[in-house]
């Protein structure tokens, strides 16, 4: 079994958020120095997504770190999309973690930058929901298809929708990132939340954290 923490809702804050908890939107509350990611292609600072607590993720290794995710995203309004944010190693996504190794790609020392906004283009912050559960470890799609239909309806049922830890429910086979073992740090269908941000058509956005916590990998599904 995997222990997980389901997203169970978002609340949009009233101040903006100062301490390293874990949150959507906003701006980055660095534990170290700012470290903004570049996007590869466009040399623009990308998009802050959110900070995760890495303690609760994968335990003594993560206390006192937190996660940083950005993606290389459009402003409002623009008519922009670069195909490389699903890829891990397309330098159009980034998990910054710190204390931690840093960012494979180009950072700068930027304290604020491009953040999330709302379907009116307003900057947005939100905390999240989060209530705790068990579910079922990783299985490989032969694995998934080999179970009873009832069973395999079941397992996808359990590992579905928004939560940070556990197991990811890859939908285009297994796809963990090269350089692991890895951690799921962040599961979310980005269609679904209440923020605007453009990963694909029906996208799933996978983070995750290396098992001692130095190190950080974002890729997307999309159908």
């Amino acid at each position: 079994m995997a222990r997980t923490l389901r997203i169970k809702g978002f609340s949009a804050t009233v101040r903006p958020i100062s301490t390293p908890t874990t949150k959507f939107g906003g701006q980055p509350v660095w534990m170290a120095g700012p470290q903004w990611p570049i996007s590869a292609a466009w040399d623009r600072p990308m998009r802050f997504v959110g900070q995760v607590e890495l303690g609760p993720v994968i335990g003594a290794a993560g206390h006192g770190k937190v996660a940083y995710l950005f993606v290389t995203h459009a402003d409002h309004e623009e008519d922009f999309f670069d195909p490389d944010i699903i890829d891990p190693d397309g330098g159009e996504n980034a998990v910054i973690v710190q204390p931690g190794d840093g960012c494979t790609g180009p950072v700068r020392p930027l304290a604020t930058g491009p953040g999330l906004y709302g379907v009116d283009g307003s900057p947005v912050e939100f905390t999240v929901d989060l209530r705790p559960a068990d579910e079922p470890g990783s299985l490989t799609d032969e694995e998934l298809e080999s179970l009873p239909s009832a069973d395999r309806d079941r397992y996808i049922e359990l590992m579905d929708g928004d939560k940070i830890g556990g197991t990811p429910l890859f939908f285009q086979g297994d796809e963990w990132p090269d350089g692991g073992p890895w951690r799921l740090l962040l599961q979310l269908d980005s269609n679904w939340v209440p923020f605007h941000l453009n990963l694909g058509s029906s996208p799933r956005l996978f983070a995750f954290v290396s098992e001692d916590g130095a190190r950080g990998r974002m890729l997307v599904q999309d159908s």
